[in-house]
């Protein structure tokens, strides 16, 4: 039974504190070698890494930046900072030198973590940033933040926040131009966790299996928030494998995944009726679901996928329903208090039914902004609220939404709008066809042209080239066709299983123009 303490101000840790289960011994976090975290070791952690920072001289607002590999004391470091005060800033362990360099003289954080073996190569980067302070953590609670937490005093009063205060800021992927840090307060994060855990119907025996990682908003929020708010527990993986995933599945109830994990599972012997029999929820997001990936798993298990729809300054927007059609290929409706619309590129103004346009928010989730960017804060946040997502989309009958592509992944070919998506649904329901890819490259005579790169089902050399444009020519005007067709045996994908359509569109720009 969950602690009924009203939270007592607007941090975020109060909210999520208040929920802890009453009985404090109960486990919060079981990592893969059989290591466990009760909720009360969680909250005495918590007040020793939030008494450091606060002897190292953090103050409200200040951020912390963290590039170290998943484990629980980087859960505990994130709460640590949101209840010191504290701006937490999440680093993707890959990103190099460099990168980092950019991060930390962008955000200019009053504390770095990073890994005890890239400490040496980092400290240059933090020392020329102005960092006043460099600590390490590794994955097995090493390093010399634990250790200096270690003698410090667990009790520890919550740093008092507003709602519209920052809790942390993620910076996005760059992939088109400088990284952006959207700014989320703690009201983001908690309303989006409050909404997610119930809407999701969480219960008081779920136990999340949690492979994702945790530099992120799927699996640092939506995950972690969810099972706090909770006070349950969550298997805590340090990346997916499927052997390990299915041996472990008999131990929980809701599995949050990327698509490539439901894929992977799909191709994993022991996936069944019978092994999944006992889990309540399957949930994807982060990327799309092919309508294929979600029937298929259907029939092997009988579990219907869950898909929603989020992005990293807004957290969670949509989600199919609990209870209702889940219906493949769609992301589910508006989230309660979140507004959401269709709207006309060109004249701004709102479309109707299955009319395709710009998807725009509008909502207590919805981000507060770009850090130290408020020109381009005012380019994607219009002046009644609502974010510009840059994501392509439309609203059906029965008022599912279904996303489209990237506004910036539109073709433009002979003058004619080609929404990619369109043209991958064709492409993907072809037999032996794994996923498709459809960009737009350089040409002299369209402007754009449409080529697709397709991955084949492992072993196979059919269909060829010749095949996926006949498939395409009867179903699709012809300005829709590609002009070219590829393979590959790997889509170039980022950290969250999203397929880097820009790599794509290097490779083959100058296939047309020489």
């Amino acid at each position: 039974m969950a602690d009924a303490t009203a939270p007592a101000s607007d941090n975020l840790y109060d909210l999520l504190r208040s929920r802890f289960p009453a009985d404090r011994s109960r486990p919060f976090i079981v990592t893969d070698d059989g290591r466990t975290v009760t909720y009360g070791e969680l909250d005495s952690m918590v007040g020793r890494y939030a008494r450091l920072l606060a002897d190292l001289g953090l103050k409200k607002g200040d951020r912390v930046a963290v590039q170290v590999e998943k484990s629980a004391e980087n859960i505990v470091l994130y709460l640590a900072t949101v209840r010191a005060g504290g701006v937490y800033l999440p680093l993707n362990p890959a990103y190099t030198r460099a990168e980092v360099e950019y991060f930390l003289t962008d955000a200019e954080p009053h504390v770095f973590i990073c890994r005890p073996e890239t400490a040496d190569d980092l400290r240059g980067v933090a020392d020329g940033a102005k960092v006043a302070h460099l600590l390490t953590l590794g994955t097995r609670g090493d390093g010399t933040l634990p250790a200096q937490a270690a003698d410090r005093d667990g009790a520890f009063d919550t740093v008092p926040a507003a709602p519209d205060d920052l809790a942390a800021i993620l910076y996005t992927s760059g992939t088109t131009g400088r990284s952006k840090g959207a700014m989320m307060s703690h009201r983001n994060l908690a309303s989006n966790a409050l909404t997610l855990h119930r809407i999701w119907g969480f219960q008081p025996d779920d136990v999340l299996l949690h492979a994702l990682p945790i530099f992120h908003t799927h699996g640092l929020f939506v995950a972690t928030n969810c099972v706090l708010l909770n006070g349950s527990s969550m298997i805590f993986l340090p990346k997916f494998d499927a052997d390990q995933v299915m041996g472990l599945l008999p131990k929980a109830t809701v599995m949050m995944g990327v698509p490539t994990f439901y894929t992977r599972l799909l191709a994993h012997p022991g996936l069944t009726c019978e092994a999944t029999s006992h889990m309540r929820l399957f949930i994807s997001g982060s990327a799309p679901l092919l309508a294929d990936t979600h029937k298929e798993f259907s029939a092997r298990t009988g579990h219907a996928i869950l898909e929603r729809y989020g992005m990293t300054e807004t957290g969670m927007l949509t989600s199919n329903p609990l209870d209702g059609d889940r219906i493949p290929g769609t992301v589910g409706f508006p989230l309660p208090e979140v507004e959401l619309r269709i709207v006309d590129p060109e004249t701004g103004g709102t479309l109707g039914t299955d009319e395709i346009g710009i998807i725009e928010v509008k909502g207590p989730n919805v981000f507060s902004g770009y850090w130290r960017m408020p020109e381009k804060t005012k380019q994607e946040i219009r002046h009644d609220g609502f974010f510009i997502t840059g994501d392509v989309g439309r609203i059906d009958g029965r008022g599912y939404v279904h996303i489209v592509g990237r506004a910036k992944d539109l073709i433009i070919s002979g003058g004619f709008n080609v929404y990619p998506k369109e043209v991958e649904t064709v492409i993907d329901a072809i037999d032996g066809v794994v996923e498709s890819a459809v960009v737009g490259v350089p040409h002299p005579d369209f402007g754009e042209a449409v080529t697709a790169v397709v991955l084949r089902r492992p072993g196979l050399t059919s269909p060829d080239e010749a095949a996926v444009i006949a498939t395409c020519k009867a179903q699709l005007a012809n300005f829709k066709v590609p002009k070219r067709v590829f393979f590959m045996d790997e889509l170039p994908r980022n950290a969250m299983g999203k397929v880097q359509k820009n790599l794509l569109r290097d490779q083959h720009k100058a296939l047309f123009t020489g």
